[in-house]
């Protein structure tokens, strides 16, 4: 079972998977965040339920619900919630949003909003909620900027220093090239030209954060645009984090496996 859908006036409806996994036993981490939304809770929701993936981020957004386009004239149609979307286990994906305005529901804060009565069980017995969106697992929160970071994003530090750099330097780096002392001293004086305002404790302590930005913008140029992409992906935080978490992954797994030989052997 992938999910399913029922209403008032809405037949339940099941979607499930038929041709299995073609034995790729392998640890899965899953990436959420408050802005995961519909299609991507459905996918993690599933995979929770049944153990398959270890889910590591914040609360998805929880948008759970099924419309029906009823047409009317001049080429117009109503848009009408007839059905909600459930998790294998019966849990319900969409957020409650009576009581609340439009804004408030979509720039929701409370990222650990659940229905206690809403409670189901995945496949190898852990609890889990419903009326919240998926929760994750583990949670991993991204930190957000300091006034240096800040500073520097909003004023575009990165991609203006990388354009000034390769307006008298060649546009070609080594393959697995990293800012090193030379550069960083480099992007530091461009910075005091430039006027930003920081002390020289403040760019210490943000100098590793720095360096992975700059790598990202400087490939752009370097190589292309989705190798950019690329080493961003490799040496994001969250990314890191989900690697150090795939043992969890790969203990649930085994967990989920013992139990179901231990069912099926009874």
């Amino acid at each position: 079972m992938i999910v399913s859908h029922r209403g008032r006036s809405s037949p339940e409806k099941s979607y499930a998977a038929r041709h299995g996994n073609g034995n790729y036993n392998y640890p899965i981490v899953v990436l959420v965040n408050r802005f995961s939304a519909s299609a991507a809770e459905i996918v993690s929701g599933a995979l929770q339920d049944h153990d398959r993936a270890w889910i590591l981020g914040e609360n998805t957004f929880g948008k759970g619900l099924v419309q029906t386009v009823f047409p009317l004239q001049e080429n117009t149609g109503l848009a009408l919630t007839t059905a909600k979307y459930y998790t294998p286990s019966g849990r319900l994906i969409q957020r409650d949003y009576s009581h609340i305005s439009f804004f408030d529901y979509y720039n929701h804060k409370d990222l650990d909003s659940k229905n206690l009565s809403d409670v189901q069980m995945t496949d190898s017995g852990r609890t889990v909620y419903g009326g919240g969106g998926i929760s994750p697992d583990e949670k991993y929160e991204v930190p957000k900027f300091n006034p240096l970071q800040s500073q520097l994003v909003t004023k575009f530090a990165f991609f203006n220093f990388s354009k000034r750099y390769f307006g008298s330097h060649d546009a070609k780096l080594p393959a697995g090239w990293a800012p090193d002392q030379t550069i960083m001293s480099e992007f530091h004086d461009f910075l005091m030209k430039e006027k930003f305002t920081f002390t020289e404790a403040e760019y210490a302590q943000n100098l590793d954060w720095m360096k992975r930005l700059l790598r990202k913008e400087m490939y752009v140029t370097a190589f292309s645009f989705d190798d950019a992409r690329k080493v961003g992906i490799e040496t994001d935080p969250m990314v890191e984090k989900a690697v150090e978490s795939m043992p969890k992954a790969k203990a649930l797994l085994d967990s989920a496996n013992r139990v179901i030989v231990q069912r099926l052997a009874k």
